[in-house]
């Protein structure tokens, strides 16, 4: 085959610096989007993002020759470089260092895409810590709860 056929779809959650809430409203309305400009220049495509002021969700379709590790650096760094230049008042603003990342079966794809959708409503019974080690027990990722949240 001259080239590789795939089909990568990739659930990734991650949080602000301390899970500090400023993902304002402001913010947010503009934040998915710019995002999915990232991920477009990436060759990929974002199907949903949504989140909380303290964290993001996203599902992506990303090309197979994109390492998770470089789309998340991708999409952190140049998000956050964003929000310093456009929010002023953001200043301290930073993501977390580490992030969640699953991958999803096209199959799920619509499952995710909703539960992204759903994050609002989702998060009055659920905050997020418990919402994380949840997914990473669902998903079979093996962690150290200490090692988790600093």
């Amino acid at each position: 085959m001259p080239r590789a056929f795939t089909q990568n779809l990739y659930h990734t959650v991650f949080s602000t610096k301390r899970r500090q809430e400023m993902i304002t409203s402001d913010l947010e309305a503009r934040l998915y989007p710019f995002i999915g400009g990232i991920v477009r220049d990436l060759r990929g495509s974002m199907i949903a993002g949504n989140g909380m002021p303290d964290h993001v969700h996203l599902l992506i379709r990303y090309p197979a020759d994109l390492s998770h590790a470089d789309l998340l650096r991708h999409v952190k760094s140049r998000s956050s470089k964003w929000i310093h230049e456009t929010f002023p008042e953001l200043r301290g603003f930073a993501w977390q260092e580490g992030y969640g990342g699953f991958t999803v079966s096209t199959s799920a794809a619509p499952a995710v895409e909703a539960y992204i959708t759903g994050q609002k409503e989702h998060h009055k019974t659920q905050d997020f810590k418990n919402e994380f080690l949840a997914l990473l027990r669902r998903h079979g990722v093996e962690y150290d709860e200490a090692e988790v949240f600093d």
